[in-house]
This record gives C-alpha cells, structure tokens and sequence, in this order.
C-alpha cells in the first residue's frame, strides 16, 4: 500500500461515497475504486459494503482507520517540516461564537490542512478578510454565502420532566430554571417570548451551556446544532420557530484574496454536509405560531 491508497480510503470512510471521495481527492471515481480494492486484497480484509446510497464501512474500516489517519498525518507533518513560511498566504476569519463543534471542524479543516495558508482567528465583531456569521449580523457593504439554517430547539436535563413532551410549548417553561447564554443572538427575542422564565445561570460558552444542561442545572434553548452530539442531553422541539442562517461574510468593495477564494471554493461540498445534519427527532407538527428566521 502507499499513501495516496491510504487518502482515498480516508476520503470514502468520510464521505460514505466514491463519486464525493473523488471530488475531494481531485482524481476519478475508478481510481479511488481500484484503490480501495488493492487495499481490501492487501489487507485480506472487506473494508466497505457497496450499496446503493454509497458506502458502508465495516468493522475492519473503522479499526483500520485510525491507523491510515496516523500515517497520513505523519507522512504531512514530515512534508511540512522544511516548507518555508516566507511563501504562506494569510487568511484572517472572523468567527460567531455560537458556532457548534461539528460544524466549526468541517469549516476550518479544508483551511488548516493548506500549509500554504496562515490561518488566524478572532471573533464576529473584529476586523477581518470574512466572517461566518448569522445572516442578521452582516454588514450593508458585505456579500453573503449561506451555508445551513438551523432551527433553535430545548436542551434539558436527560430525566427532566419536559423530556416527555415531543414539542415544548411557551408555558411550559413558565418557572422553569433557565440557562442563558452571553452570546445568543435571539436572547432578546426568547426573553420577550417568554416573560415569565426564570434564569438561574449565564453560561459565557456553548460547551459551558451544555455543561450546565447536563449537571441539571437548568434548560437552555441553542441552536440544533449546538445541542446534537451531547449524550447526556435531551433535545426537544419548541412551538416558536426560530431559525438562524449562518453563512460567510466578506467585503464586497474589495475583490478577496487568493486565500479567501480558495476558501470560498470550497463552501458547497460544506453546504452538502451540513444538509446532512441529522435533525432532531420529532412526532409533533410544527407550530401553527409565526416562523422567525434570523
């Protein structure tokens, strides 16, 4: 095996698909095809189950995997080593801090695995090159990429009592302790909502939040996106629907850089991904009540 073999499979267990494998490898489809086949007869081994909606990786991908992504990772730090910095492009994002954890890993690997590319990060308010912001946040003089919406739900508690509801209403948060975040840009809006909700806490991060969720401390209404991947949370729809689209901003009384450009190209395949996202699990119809997109 050699590690271009070694890429491919690592694209096709990412992407669970070969024609999505290829495009991200910049090579054709039989090629990564013919790769994972020389690798599954090296290795005396299945590594995927071929199916109509793509690939499904076995139980000897996933324990192979970490072994590709440690020589991968190697092979590209021993690349780097002696790479001179003087020919690095700079790139400076600008960040909303209300981003979750997944999404922020998809957007910023493309930009940190560039050694080409110095990458600087400061947040939504500071100046720079662009900005993944909410839609609402953005400047007059900004173009902007949408890149996903996602609507605003409840995290509770995992035994609190509003978990056996499929959709919370407004009342039901009435006395409830309530856990606010410092940078929410619906804070105002849910406070106005809900006149009579009780906050017990002021949680300065969106891990902090969850934190907070998890020792039973109170509930927190965030962004879908924000509550998924927390197993010791539950997640549950609210009759207010409250949707925020997120994208990149930039200045559009200056051509961006090389560094954004490249950048930027690589936007759709993120906005493919994060169609993806798993939603969260509901029997309830949606409100009747007004959606607010922001």
């Amino acid at each position: 095996m050699d590690i271009r073999e070694l890429r491919y499979f690592a694209a096709v267990y990412r992407e669970r698909n070969l024609t999505a494998a290829a495009k991200r490898c910049f090579i054709s489809q039989p090629s990564i095809s013919a790769a994972i086949t020389n690798l599954e007869a090296e290795l005396g081994t299945t590594l995927f189950i071929r199916h109509k909606k793509g690939m499904a990786p076995t139980e000897s991908a996933a324990q192979f995997h970490g072994v590709a992504r440690r020589i991968i990772d190697e092979a590209d730090a021993a690349r780097n080593l002696f790479r001179k910095p003087a020919t690095r492009q700079a790139l400076t994002l600008g960040l909303l801090r209300t981003l979750d954890q997944a999404r922020t890993i998809a957007l910023l690997r493309p930009l940190t695995g560039n050694a080409d590319l110095a990458l600087r990060l400061v947040g939504a308010d500071q100046k720079a090159d662009a900005r993944i912001v909410s839609k609402t946040m953005i400047d007059a003089g900004e173009h902007f990429i949408p890149l996903w919406s996602e609507r605003y739900v409840a995290a509770l508690p995992s035994a609190h009592p509003l978990t056996l509801k499929e959709t919370l209403r407004v009342a039901d948060f009435a006395g409830v302790p309530m856990i606010d975040r410092c940078h929410c840009e619906q804070q105002e809006f849910f406070k106005r909502s809900s006149p009579s909700r009780k906050p017990v806490a002021i949680a300065e991060s969106e891990d902090w939040a969850m934190a907070l969720v998890a020792a039973g401390v109170g509930v927190a209404i965030v962004p879908e996106g924000v509550a998924r991947g927390n197993p010791d949370v539950a997640v549950r729809a609210i009759e207010i629907d409250v949707t925020r689209q997120v994208g990149l901003a930039y200045p559009s009384a200056r051509p961006p850089s090389d560094a954004l450009k490249e950048f930027i190209a690589t936007l759709p395949r993120q906005r493919a991904k994060a169609s993806r996202a798993r939603a969260v699990p509901s029997k309830a119809k949606r409100s009747p009540l007004r959606s607010k997109t922001r």
